[in-house]
């Protein structure tokens, strides 16, 4: 009998009404529930720096307030040990917790909702066997009248259906199967999709800004999405942090860390295809500043001083250490959140089993102005062919007073 298939005793124990015992369960599901943890990023919102897998106390920053990711290993008193796999498979499914309770969409039911039962049921399989941690957490700090879970009720209403992901018969599988992948289990729209004022996903992938960055626009536009990547490029950039001259940082660092970085080869293509075959808006690429523009001529020589020892004076980057700028989709995005934030604080890209040196930027915050940041991201964003909308000082300023 192939190993797959012996069912033996899970050397994890499980908290069930305060009572620890083993559970039966095959080796091959709990295997394929751990590669589900990846392909959801479970750890990016549950694990917190310097914690125990999945206890939670990772603090979720939304426009309405603050919410805390609860402890989801399998400790009876404070995690779900005593949730059965039906109160799992409806918590991911229709938003609704144990006992009745209603979640706030950070956790991305609105996408989970997608996914298959023997997904589900694989993912709570491998829970089973987390090491049960004990550990507190006060989710809800939402203040009022966010923090009435009810109101979950009627935002469900206006702005949920669930329903199991449906292929495309028109589609290739392995375009479906990156569909899957984005729509459902990876819930990409949390990030990428714009936010409508009750924060649900308006549509596409199209961006937003989220904790203070702007995650880009992955659709197939040419000129801020990846339409210009190749699926190869993409599944790079996945896999290692680093692909067509950009680096991962901020919360997409955690994403490859905790989950791209962890899939199979086929997944990453398979997202990539799906990516580019993503209609792109119909945004047009805007008119660059010109090149005797104040802002454009101070930029330069801010640019020459702080920045070009590492990304050269054509913007050509150093390989996986320094981000290519010129033609680099994220600097062109219509939002230069993520690029005033990155000025401002520094940055730090991902560490992948296949590129495990770091690149990092400090901090130019002590040493630029509001002005001289504006002046050089407009210069950064407006040469070697970029072209984006200048970037105005007080946007600068306002980060800056936001701590970002």
């Amino acid at each position: 009998m192939k190993p797959s298939r012996i069912v033996a005793a899970v050397a994890a124990l499980v908290v069930s009404a305060g009572i620890a015992r083993a559970v039966e369960l095959p080796f091959d599901q709990i295997n394929a529930g751990r590669y589900q943890a990846a392909l959801g990023d479970c750890a990016g919102c549950h694990t917190a720096p310097g914690g125990k897998p999945y206890a939670g106390g990772v603090s979720l920053e939304t426009p309405f307030g603050t919410l805390v990711a609860p402890n989801i290993t399998p400790d009876g008193a404070t995690g779900i040990g005593t949730w059965s796999e039906a109160d799992f498979r409806r918590a991911l499914k229709q938003g609704i917790g144990h006992g009745g309770k209603r979640l706030y969409p950070a956790m991305p039911y609105t996408a989970y909702t997608k996914m298959t039962d023997s997904d589900v049921a694989a993912l709570w399989a491998y829970f089973r066997t987390v090491q049960p941690v004990t550990n507190e957490v006060q989710s809800n700090r939402l203040p009022f009248p966010f923090n009435i879970r009810l109101l979950m009720a009627g935002w469900n209403w206006i702005n949920f259906t669930p329903g199991d992901f449906k292929p495309d018969p028109k589609k290739t599988d392995e375009w479906n199967r990156g569909a899957y992948i984005v729509e459902a289990a990876g819930h990409c729209s949390v990030c990428h999709a714009p936010k409508s004022a009750l924060g649900a996903d308006k549509g596409g992938l199209t961006g937003t800004v989220l904790q203070g960055w702007f995650a880009p626009n992955i659709t197939g536009n040419l000129h801020e999405g990846v339409g210009s990547w190749s699926a190869e490029e993409i599944v790079s950039y996945l896999k290692t942090g680093v692909g067509r001259g950009s680096i991962g940082s901020g919360p997409m660092r955690e994403v490859i860390e905790n989950s791209t970085s962890k899939m199979t080869d086929a997944d990453l293509k398979a997202i990539a295809v799906y990516l580019k075959d993503l209609p792109a808006s119909d945004k047009a690429a805007p008119t660059p500043v010109a090149t005797d523009n104040p802002a454009m001529q101070t930029g330069a020589r801010i640019y020459a001083v702080n920045c070009s020892a590492c990304h050269n004076g054509d913007g050509s980057g150093q390989g996986a250490l320094f981000p290519k700028l010129a033609g680099n989709s994220v600097v062109q995005q219509g939002d230069p959140t993520t690029l005033i934030h990155i000025v401002l604080a520094g940055s730090q890209g991902a560490v992948t089993a296949a590129a495990p040196t770091t690149p990092a930027m400090p901090s130019f915050a002590w040493r630029l102005t509001d002005q001289q940041v504006a002046d050089v991201l407009t210069y950064v964003r407006n040469n070697w062919g970029n072209a984006a909308p200048p970037v105005a000082p007080d946007a600068v300023g306002k980060q800056r007073k936001n701590g970002s």
